[in-house]
């Protein structure tokens, strides 16, 4: 079965991302439903070394960037040089043109180097003076970022938070998995030992699966429900768009398959709801004024709207 094949990708990952199985799985599930992820923490708790993983095991081609404040838009997309031998401009791919791109802290760099992703990451192609170029599929972005108000740091735009379908923390290790960090569990394992398990096609061939998963109009209509209720809440400035409701239902379809299910329950929406919506909405006056954050609104949202209760295959 394919998803046997997926596991394999989340196992390999596994060896050399130590206690954070959920986050692996997210990001798994994300990349099978075509989205691309952002990874908000703090330095040093294995965003990267998370990224480059899943990378390998499902044998994707890859590039990297650093940004920095001079990482300019080129870099990015590409630019034309000028070839004297033959009077013509040629085409030089910018790091998008892969299959993964990863983007380490997206949020050091110039508003305008952002910019330059939003198409790249909404129509997976690059315009470069007047010439469209598709990437290849699959692409998928990796971005990671550090806290906002971390030293060189800027927010990043809403529109361009919006384009990423989920954003996750994955945050200090346990004791136990820390102790087995500082021991060096995982010592003569290294990103390099990380197997290709999948091939591109045979990835492709699953996401077409997964896009083939059943959703109950109970579902979409639970989804839709909770998606009103960010944008009818008092603490709650700027709700999810149709854009988050769009990544909710993909999102979901991706983790009914990973819990081998060939249909949507309402489980499968709240597993995945405050990492596809946290950062598609903005908390008003009244959240700071009561100290509320957005996962928080987000699990008063998920308590007080009622699940259907039903049979969600598709008879």
């Amino acid at each position: 079965m394919s998803y046997q094949k997926i596991y394999r990708v989340i196992e390999q990952a596994k060896r050399v991302v130590i206690g954070k199985e959920e986050c692996v799985k997210k990001a798994v599930a994300a990349i099978l439903a075509g989205g691309h992820i952002l990874i908000d923490d703090i330095p040093g708790v294995g965003k990267t070394t998370l990224a480059m993983a899943i990378s390998r095991a499902m044998d994707l081609e890859s590039k990297r960037i650093q940004f920095t404040p001079d990482v300019m838009p080129s870099d990015i997309v590409g630019f034309s040089m000028y070839q004297k031998a033959t009077g013509e401009f040629v085409y030089q791919p910018g790091a998008v043109m892969c299959n993964l791109f990863l983007g380490d802290e997206i949020n050091r760099t110039s508003p305008k180097t952002q910019s330059a992703l939003l198409e790249v990451m909404e129509e997976n192609s690059v315009t470069v003076d007047g010439v469209t170029r598709k990437l290849p599929e699959p692409f998928v972005v990796i971005a990671t970022e550090n806290p906002a108000g971390s030293v060189g740091t800027q927010l990043l735009p809403e529109s361009q938070l919006d384009r990423f379908m989920i954003c996750m923390t994955m945050g200090y290790p346990s004791v136990e998995d820390e102790i087995a960090i500082a021991k060096g569990r995982n010592a003569g394992v290294s990103i390099e030992d990380v197997e290709a398990v999948i091939s591109v096609d045979e990835l492709l061939q699953i996401r077409r699966d997964v896009e083939q998963i059943f959703v109950h109009d109970k579902i979409y209509y639970y989804i839709c429900s909770l998606v009103r209720r960010t944008r009818e809440n008092v603490y709650i400035e700027l709700g999810i768009s149709p854009r988050g409701t769009i990544a909710l239902v993909k999102m979901a379809k991706a983790m009914a398959f990973l819990n081998q299910r060939d249909y949507v329950t309402p489980e499968d929406v709240n597993q995945i709801f405050l990492d596809v919506a946290s950062h598609r909405i903005l908390p008003g006056s009244q959240a700071r004024a009561a100290k509320l954050t957005a996962d928080e609104i987000l699990r008063q949202i998920l308590s007080e709207e009622k699940k259907p209760a039903s049979h969600f295959q598709n008879k």
